[in-house]
């Protein structure tokens, strides 16, 4: 009986074709060579840092005043409060007012000179008719400084009471400018803070990335060398098969050598004679 074995594949070997092999073999060369190169670095800046622009800007902005102690809320005043009214129509009394009265006084005395000079002619200076027109010119004198002194306490009032509001409104708008001017320069530094740290971020991510591609790097020179052999569809295939053992050729022929002996030693079987003479057998 035949081996179950005969004719199953029992090995396989794989080899560069013969017209390929050089080419591998000087590629897979160079490639090791590559390989096996020191990590050559950077040495130039890794990020752009701040311009020089930016650098003015930053150090203006960091040399901005900012009036923290006159930011806030205002407190209003009261015209009403004891003593403002006065201080502010003061200056208008002494600048407009008193000078109408000193005005008026002049005036009087004036006439009271022309007066007296007209009586002295007419031979009744010193008598009541003098007294009564003293009196007229006092009482008239009196009567236009009332009149001008009630009318420049109202307008004084008036006048006060506007440059109260005036300055007020004014120290209003002050510090909301002074408040708009402080924030602004806060947010304009914060502002410039976050630039100033998103290019030191910049410089930060920069080196790590520098740092992990030298890790990284035999790492990647292992897969370098790999990807050398993926994909070469040059490679020769040889098999070999199982061949049958003497025992099995021997029994593979054995059918032979028995048909041969026994046609020799054994009778061989002859037809019975034809007797009936016409070749029929029968």
């Amino acid at each position: 009986m035949a081996d179950s074995i005969v004719g199953q594949e029992t090995g396989r070997e794989s080899s560069l074709s013969s017209w390929a092999g050089p080419y591998v073999t000087s590629m897979l060369g160079k490639g090791a060579a590559l390989a096996n190169e020191d990590y050559q670095a950077y040495m130039g800046p890794l990020s752009a840092g701040a311009a020089p622009l930016q650098q003015q800007a930053f150090q203006g902005i960091a040399g901005l005043a900012v009036p923290t102690e006159q930011m806030g809320a205002m407190t209003p005043q009261s015209f009403t409060q004891q003593g403002t009214a006065q201080q502010y129509m003061n200056p208008y009394i002494q600048s407009a007012l008193q000078p109408q009265l000193d005005e008026l006084r002049r005036q009087s005395e004036k006439s009271r000179v022309e007066q007296a000079g007209r009586l002295t002619r007419a031979g009744a200076y010193g008598g009541s008719r003098q007294a009564l027109a003293d009196a007229e010119l006092t009482r008239g004198m009196l009567a236009n400084m009332a009149n001008v002194t009630g009318q420049g306490y109202n307008t004084a009032f008036q006048q006060a009471q506007q440059q109260f509001n005036t300055e007020q409104q004014q120290a209003q708008q002050s510090q909301n400018l002074a408040n708009q001017y402080g924030l602004q320069a806060l947010a304009n530094q914060i502002q410039a803070g976050q630039l100033q740290r998103g290019i030191e971020q910049e410089g930060i991510t920069a080196d790590r990335l520098q740092f992990e591609e030298e890790r990284d790097f035999p790492y990647k020179q292992v897969q370098y060398q790999q990807s050398l052999l993926q994909g070469l569809p040059i490679a020769a295939q040889s098999y070999s098969y199982a061949q049958p053992s003497a025992l099995s050729d021997f029994l593979s022929g054995s059918g032979g050598v028995y048909d041969l002996l026994s046609k020799v030693f054994l009778p061989s079987e002859t037809p019975p004679a034809d007797t009936t003479g016409d070749g029929t057998g029968g």
